[in-house]
């Protein structure tokens, strides 16, 4: 069993001991969708610590695309529900990379792998990928990558 999974099935019995409604909630719904995601597929499995801050990142943008939507629709309490959500998920995520990080690997993997212009985009995220998996927004690092190959192929 994944450290990460048994992590959050002790701190699950913890916010239950303690009546931590908001913790306890969340992470129901985490180890749940720990679960649905290792009986996906043909076979059953067990999850790895990567696997699980996968499911956990999935998790953390859906609470915050959903809060973005509350606000939206003039909901401030559901999206103030949601975005506590969020804060329990992201403790067990690894700590998010800033944008000057997410540059600095992404021109270093441009460097290592000789890639240049748009054409070698899909090349780059592949070889970050792991480096920024969990740490980054996916939106973010696309978005330093199209820059930084945009301003090569000139």
């Amino acid at each position: 069993m994944s450290e990460l999974k048994t992590q959050l099935e002790t701190d699950m019995r913890a916010a239950l001991k303690s009546k931590d409604k908001v913790t306890l909630g969340t992470l129901r719904m985490i180890i749940t969708a720990i679960r649905n995601e290792e009986v996906a597929g043909k076979s059953k499995r067990e999850l790895d610590d990567a696997e699980v801050v996968k499911v956990l990142v999935k998790q953390a943008k859906q609470r915050r695309e959903a809060a973005d939507a509350f606000r939206a629709g003039g909901r401030a309490e559901s999206a103030d529900n949601e975005l506590a959500e969020e804060a329990v998920i992201k403790r067990y995520l690894p700590t998010e990379l800033t944008e000057a990080e997410v540059t600095e690997l992404v021109r270093s993997a441009i460097a290592e792998g000789g890639f240049s212009g748009p054409q070698d985009m899909g090349k780059v995220m592949k070889a970050i990928g792991p480096k920024t998996a969990g740490r980054a927004d996916g939106k973010l690092v696309a978005g330093i990558v199209k820059a930084e190959l945009a301003g090569q192929g000139r």
